[in-house]
């Protein structure tokens, strides 16, 4: 039934980004009402939230329905909708459940959507929210070979968790992982596919994904997307194939993806020949190395692109290089009284030398929270400064069952060759990479349970030269926490 309806702050996106924004909101405006517009009947929440040092945090993710936060805000509807249109001038947001919302305040937090390699293609999975995974896991308990395609988060963790199954792993780059570290990291990480999985029985530390058994937690039919996983979207899922023993992980390196055939395609394609020794399967892949591969089916785990889409009609949304929508240091968007958070917007302001945008929980946590303040301070018409979350970039995850901590440049983005790596690295223990520039620290990569970062994360953020210690720095000898308390 159409309604129309006066609010002060409306958000959309269930996400990290927007239910931060909108949890920040409805407390520090009790009396307004909040209105958070969601795709999905399940949102994402922060818990067990952890500063571990200045910039360094960590958290779990849980998903909830959406009763959770109203009961915790009685100020805050959860609307549970896709959004069919913005009039950004007129101040006006249409539902598709044909709500309408005359706002003061509108924050975007809609997260990106898988970068699918082919669309519509029936063996072509992406993997971006709870029901993709679930979908992925009944395709896998059948399957005795996969292909995957991609080097981020997603793919780094699937080609690590899933057993009884072959899996093909395609990726563009020299090294595995180099969204997140170098090679040599790579090379620390390798025997990890190969080798017994370690047990696992050592709590999650990060989060934990439920749906909900009724079958509610499914994308509409309108085909909108949940929002993004994350970190440990594998726990409580069984990624299982129909094989008895694992067949291991063969990786094609410097390679993409030149057409995926459905069995028939390939039957009538000139590489049909090829079916006596690839076999008959449901799809195929060719690589442009020249490599054909049957599978049961492909993951397209090639990251995501900004789910802007539903806003850019009939508005003037200035877009950054990558599609996002841009955002000034206020989290502000080109259009008035329109703000943007995680994954959809892009950073419009000049970087601190030590920050950079990715599109991670983290960030869309910082970014949310961020633009709740921001939003709160321009009603109350009151100054505030870019927060310090932006001064230096920081990240905790887990990869292969190991502890990854990024900070600062941690991979030299942007240095040239205007800087030196120490490394240093105990096989299966430990990974510990250090940037240096003129002396002075501007990054770090450390993989294992090093207990480094505090320390590292202040050598950074003081600027201290430590050009005099040289490659003692990394000596396992010497307490480093000693040298710099």
């Amino acid at each position: 039934m159409a309604s129309d309806k006066q609010v002060t702050f409306v958000i959309v996106g269930g996400g990290i980004a927007g239910v931060t924004c909108a949890e920040q909101i409805a407390s520090q405006f009790p009396s307004d009402e909040v209105c958070l517009l969601t795709a999905s009947p399940l949102v994402k929440t922060v818990i067990n939230f952890k500063q571990v040092s200045k910039t360094l945090e960590e958290f779990d993710i849980e998903e909830q329905p959406s009763s959770v936060l109203e009961e915790k805000y009685p100020n805050l509807k959860v609307i549970q909708s896709a959004v069919k249109l913005l009039r950004a001038k007129e101040h006006l947001l249409q539902a598709e459940n044909g709500q309408t919302f005359h706002y003061k305040k509108l924050c975007l937090c809609s997260g990106g959507r898988p970068k699918l390699l082919i669309q519509d293609k029936p063996h072509v999975l992406g993997i971006r929210d709870t029901d993709s995974a679930q979908d992925f896991q009944k395709r896998l308990s059948k399957a005795k070979r996969i292909v995957v395609i991609g080097n981020g988060g997603i793919a780094l963790e699937l080609v690590y968790e899933v057993e009884g199954c072959e899996v093909i792993w395609a990726i563009k780059d020299k090294a595995i992982g180099n969204t997140f570290f170098d090679a040599g990291a790579a090379q620390f990480f390798i025997p990890s596919l190969e080798a017994e999985k370690k047990d696992r029985s050592l709590p999650c530390k990060r989060s934990r994904y439920t749906t909900d058994k009724t079958g509610v937690g499914h994308s509409g039919a309108s085909g909108e997307l949940g929002s993004a996983l994350g970190p440990d979207w594998h726990e409580g899922i069984e990624l299982r194939g129909a094989e008895q023993s694992s067949s291991g992980v063969h990786i094609e390196y410097e390679c993409e993806v030149d057409e995926i055939f459905t069995q028939q395609e390939f039957l009538q394609s000139k590489l049909s020949t090829k079916k006596s020794e690839l076999g008959m399967w449901p799809a195929y892949v060719q690589l442009n190395n020249g490599k054909v591969y049957g599978c049961d089916f492909v993951v397209s785990a090639t990251g995501v692109v900004p789910n802007t889409e539903p806003f850019l009609h009939g508005n003037n949304f200035d877009l950054a290089e990558d599609h996002g929508l841009r955002v000034d240091d206020h989290m502000r968007t080109s259009e008035q009284d329109v703000y943007a958070a995680g994954d959809v917007c892009t950073a419009g302001w000049k970087p601190s030398a030590l920050w950079q945008q990715m599109r991670l929980w983290t960030q869309a946590r910082q970014m949310g929270w961020y633009a709740a303040r921001c939003m709160a301070a321009d009603v109350l018409e009151e100054p505030i400064e870019l927060d310090f979350c932006f001064e230096l970039f920081t990240h905790i995850t887990k990869f292969f069952n190991y502890k990854v901590v990024l900070l600062g440049k941690f991979n030299a983005q942007g240095l040239g060759f205007d800087h030196e790596l120490l490394v240093r690295c105990t096989k299966g223990q430990e990974y510990v990479k250090v940037v240096l520039t003129g002396g002075r620290m501007v990054g770090a990569v450390l993989i294992g349970e090093t207990d480094l970062e505090e320390t590292f994360e202040n050598l950074i953020l003081n600027q201290m030269d430590l050009s005099r210690y040289g490659e003692e720095l990394l000596n396992p000898n010497i307490d480093i926490e000693d040298y710099f308390d």
